[in-house]
């Protein structure tokens, strides 16, 4: 999935870490499903990092920007290349939007703490889509209510695409837990809500969306710019163990998705990388092919460690961190395209107000081991790759990125 190959030879000497670096971008393709433009100024989170995080309906912030911005602002600093985020509020607690915000292509557009996030030097967005024209598809999902999802994308995709052409920028464009849409939790008495209609009505609504996406990009001109759709999985182990009714074995095989996200709690929680891995193969193996995409196409979109877990047991945010590098690793040696960490301030208060803990930056500002270990990794990443290339001439292969990287988390 992950092709690094050299465009052209390297004939001037380089004499520093910066110099090698811009080099590096501007000369080989390191961006996923993208290439960087030939701009000198060019950041270096335009190679994929592989690694990142995440800002949703945070609890708590500590300037007086939209809370989007400034998380983004913060993700950006840490030396990530990928955020991920939601076109519109997760919450009631959200800033409310402007009225005049009522479409996906107006928030992306018009508001500006999301135009602010999206012209930033990200490489590679993960968005949530809520389309305004949402119609519930659980008894079937109407030729109205397709028309109106498929304007919506359509529109919002036609955007991306024109606006950040020529950008190197790749937009990943899905939605959260499926599988908490489709069969709400794990319960067996859930297994009902899998009915037929909703099965069939969540089908064609995600073949909606990939035709809007898949068309936007057909009839809009563009270059060094690229936009892919994808569903989101949660309830993967009922599935896998016991075929029970879920997204990945009854929607996915019937659906044309580019990608999968995996919001992997369910496997990851249990420590065992051999069972996460195990959870990734089954969830590829319910893909359809696609021409165009190499490589595997099932990212983790979702996993984290809470301070405090149910029945009030805590864990040190040293072992949060321990817990963290597993999953990393896991992520790593299996091929994830990304592995997105949840998340950058926390989202969850206990019934006393506490906070829930899943975080890297703490409700004090205290940057937790977790960041850190983020912040490390790209740095060691962008010291990696220079030596690589001054020692080999070329940027190094997928492979070799990934394994040096699982042997620097293991440290």
């Amino acid at each position: 999935m992950f092709r690094f190959e050299v465009h052209q030879k390297f004939e001037e000497p380089m004499h520093s870490l910066s110099v090698i670096l811009t080099t590096i971008l501007v000369s080989v393709g390191l961006v996923f499903h993208a290439h960087a433009t030939a701009d000198p100024e060019i950041k270096l989170n335009r190679f994929n990092w592989i690694l990142g995080t995440q800002t949703f309906g945070p609890k708590y912030q500590f300037t007086d920007q939209h809370p989007l911005l400034e998380t983004a602002n913060v993700i950006e600093e840490m030396g990530a290349s990928i955020v991920k985020f939601a076109l519109g509020p997760v919450s009631k607690k959200d800033p409310p939007l402007p009225a005049e915000i009522n479409s996906l292509l107006t928030i992306a557009r018009d508001h500006p703490p999301h135009r602010s996030v999206l012209d930033k030097d990200f490489a590679f967005y993960v968005l949530w889509l809520d389309a305004f024209a949402h119609r519930d598809w659980h008894k079937g999902f109407s030729s109205t209510a397709r028309d109106a999802e498929y304007r919506e994308v359509y529109e919002l995709v036609s955007y991306l695409l024109k606006t950040y052409s020529g950008s190197g920028k790749t937009f990943y464009l899905g939605h959260w837990e499926g599988d908490g849409m489709l069969r709400h939790t794990v319960s067996r008495e859930d297994d009902a809500r899998v009915t037929p209609e909703a099965v069939q009505g969540m089908i064609d609504w995600l073949n909606t969306r990939q035709q809007a996406v898949d068309d936007a990009k057909r009839d809009t001109p563009h270059s060094e710019v690229n936009a892919w759709h994808y569903t989101e999985v949660n309830h993967v182990v009922l599935a896998r163990d016991e075929n029970r009714p879920a997204l990945v074995n009854r929607v996915l095989p019937s659906v044309a998705v580019d990608f999968v996200s995996y919001s992997a709690y369910d496997a990851a929680n249990e420590g065992d990388p051999e069972n996460l891995k195990s959870a990734l193969d089954y969830i590829e193996s319910k893909l359809e092919k696609k021409q165009g995409i190499s490589g595997k196409r099932v990212f983790i979109g979702e996993y984290g460690f809470p301070l405090i877990r149910g029945g009030g047991k805590k864990r040190t945010p040293i072992e949060q961190d321990t817990m963290s590098r597993v999953i990393m690793r896991a992520g790593l040696e299996w091929g994830c395209p990304y592995v997105l960490y949840w998340e950058l301030y926390n989202n969850e208060v206990s019934p006393d107000g506490s906070q829930i803990g899943f975080w890297m930056i703490d409700d004090k500002g205290e940057k937790q081991p977790i960041f850190r270990t983020h912040q490390a990794f790209f740095d060691w990443g962008k010291s990696f790759v220079a030596s690589w290339l001054q020692r080999n001439g070329r940027a190094p292969k997928d492979s070799e990125f990934r394994s040096a990287a699982v042997v620097f988390l293991s440290r």
